[in-house]
């Protein structure tokens, strides 16, 4: 679960991280009380989305007085950025900022290490720093048994090119964001810009947490920072239904068994989609797990049914402890769901193999259900949704509205 900003402030301030105070506004109104309640010469706007990109979107802004406060939080609710709406703002008292710097500790699965990222160089888009000059930030991958020690923090410090006297002070700051990451069961914590300011202080002046799902048992005050309001319908009603599902931006609805399948099917589908009208691409990715039973796979197929951009489902399973028959008795179940609340069905393609594939090819085929198809290989298996997505679409005229826009992008670019 990515937390908010301002979220990520509440919990650095929790752990005695240094920083500046902030106040949550959803109204112009909110917004000008909580500028006269910090009472600074200069506070800072800033929209609370869980995207980067605000400020080159106009989500923050300074404000010099309540009244102006308001009036730039009016501007900015409401806004999208990056298909995100502005529903909250936080206010902020201004920084007297004499640098800005880079810091973040995040997971690495591959090794099973900590890495950790240091740079003088704050308040930029830190991919852009490490592919054009990789020199200016410093990694170490360090044992979770070990931590962020003292000798740590300092040998990055100094590698980063930090004076003596900036080190002395930089290094409890960092030490303090690595007991966030613990703490809080985090798979990053990220603070661009980590500033220094005229005094010399240093604080975390916008922050970015990660918290691990899986790790939700060990705290059920997390529930609380979950905003159901931003979060897409479907994904919130997949997870009520204990589901792995990840709404993305095309046509195809995929559903698979595992995640390392799931990801393959999404690569397959969308290079299966590449030459056709419109390109269809995956709608979703939706990991039913490895022990999924017919009531699973229903409520697979309902979640993705759900969604208005499906034009067509690939349902691709691989049977072991999931069982082919499993599956096929729930698409059965999902058919009579659908059709007893009136709901038309989608085209449907079903690969099953391994455990119990023939049973659950079988119980497909007598029940004859419409749209659906069975499709004996992968590829095969992915055109073929790719084709029925493509095929859809051109009888809106959703494909067509594409492939006119992708016909007259080398004419455009000509143009300029």
């Amino acid at each position: 679960m990515d937390l908010y900003e301002y979220q990520a402030r509440d919990l650095f301030e929790q752990h005695d991280v240094p920083v500046l105070r902030g106040i949550v506004a959803t109204s112009a109104v909110q917004a000008q009380e909580a500028a006269a309640k910090l009472n600074t010469p200069v506070v800072v706007v800033k929209a609370q989305v869980k995207v980067g990109g605000r400020g080159k979107a106009g989500g923050v802004k300074l404000a010099h007085s309540p009244e102006e406060a308001g009036q730039v939080a009016d501007e900015i609710l409401g806004l999208r950025i990056k298909e995100h709406t502005v529903r909250k703002v936080m206010v902020a008292e201004g920084a007297d900022i004499a640098e800005e710097y880079y810091f973040s500790i995040l997971l690495d699965r591959t090794k099973r290490r900590y890495l950790a990222m240091l740079s003088k160089e704050g308040g930029v888009e830190i991919e852009q720093l490490a592919a054009e000059r990789p020199d200016a930030l410093v990694k170490r991958s360090f044992s979770p048994l070990d931590g962020m020690t003292d000798t740590l923090a300092r040998d990055m410090a100094y590698e980063a090119g930090f004076a003596e006297a900036d080190v002395a002070r930089l290094v409890p700051v960092l030490k303090k964001l690595y007991g966030v990451y613990t703490a809080a069961d985090a798979t990053l914590v990220e603070v661009n810009p980590l500033v220094k300011t005229g005094q010399g202080e240093i604080i975390a002046l916008d922050g970015k947490v990660t918290i691990d799902d899986n790790a939700e048992f060990r705290h059920p005050e997390h529930s609380q920072l979950q905003d159901h309001g931003a979060t897409d319908p479907l994904e919130l009603k997949a997870q009520k239904m204990g589901l792995n599902y990840v709404k993305l931006d095309g046509s195809v609805g995929i559903i698979g068994n595992g995640a390392g399948l799931v990801m393959s099917t999404l690569d397959v589908v969308a290079y299966a989609g590449e030459d056709l009208p419109g390109a269809p691409k995956p709608a979703n990715f939706l990991d039913i797990g490895g022990g999924a039973n017919a009531e699973v796979m229903a409520n697979g197929l309902e979640v993705i049914l759900g969604d208005p951009q499906v034009r067509s489902v690939f349902v691709n399973v691989f049977g072991g402890i999931t069982a082919c028959d499993e599956v096929a008795k729930g698409i059965v179940q999902a058919y009579k769901i659908l059709d007893a609340e009136g709901v038309e069905p989608k085209p449907l393609v079903v690969r099953l193999d391994g455990n119990n594939a023939e049973l659950g090819r079988s119980i497909l085929d007598n029940a004859a259900l419409p749209k659906l198809e069975r499709v004996d290989t992968m590829d095969a298996a992915a055109r073929k949704a790719a084709e029925l997505a493509a095929s859809a679409d051109s009888r809106t005229g959703a494909g067509a509205a594409s492939a006119a826009a992708a016909d007259a992008a080398p004419e455009i670019g000509h143009q300029i």
